[in-house]
């Protein structure tokens, strides 16, 4: 485990084996971070906030409660996490926080915001800019405000060649791993 030295971590929160965490960050007590993660500059992590092992959380995001990362998320620089639909600075809204939840190997481009509530299904794509309002399906490619269905990717990270809606079967020619396309979700079936 590397931390810099500006870095302030709660007691209390649970960073795993080789996790590195990089200026000016805050963990706060009771977040649990797991192993070989890479948590940029100037982040904030909230108190009941999971994040899973190999996640990277590039600069300038707050993770705040309620927020869990799978394995193998990649967040880009500037990113936004809310917790509470309707905010109100007079009012305190801590036992309203949604749960939001990115499943294994999403990745989410910066300066995203992801409103609370919703669900980012494995390997999806959120674009740089995207404002998410909805659960994102796995392997969906969305861009866009709101966030607008563009295509499909692999867990590779390459654009799968079938349409949005229909049947079909596509092959990785990095993997070979095969999808399959079921009306209007994509299977991994191998």
């Amino acid at each position: 485990m590397k931390i810099h030295h500006t870095a302030i971590i709660d007691e209390g929160a649970s960073i795993g084996k080789n996790t590195k965490v990089w200026h000016w960050t805050h963990i706060c007590k009771n977040a649990k971070i797991g192993a070989n993660c890479s948590i940029g500059q100037n982040v904030f992590i909230g108190n009941n906030v999971k994040i899973g092992n190999n996640v990277k959380i590039q600069n300038n995001i707050s993770v705040y409660d309620n927020v869990t990362l799978e394995d193998d998320v990649f967040c880009g620089p500037s990113i936004v996490f809310t917790n509470v639909m309707n905010p109100r600075s007079h009012i305190s809204r801590k036992n309203e926080y949604q749960n939001t939840l990115v499943k294994r190997g999403a990745s989410i481009g910066a300066n995203a915001t992801i409103i609370c509530g919703n669900i980012i299904g494995e390997y999806a794509f959120i674009g740089a800019g995207c404002v998410v309002n909805r659960d994102i399906k796995p392997y969906e490619k969305v861009v866009g405000v709101p966030a607008m269905q563009i295509g499909w990717i692999s867990a590779f990270g390459e654009n799968i060649n079938l349409p949005l809606k229909g049947n079909g079967t596509w092959v990785c020619p990095h993997t070979g791993d095969i999808y399959e396309l079921e009306v209007d979700k994509i299977i991994k079936v191998s």
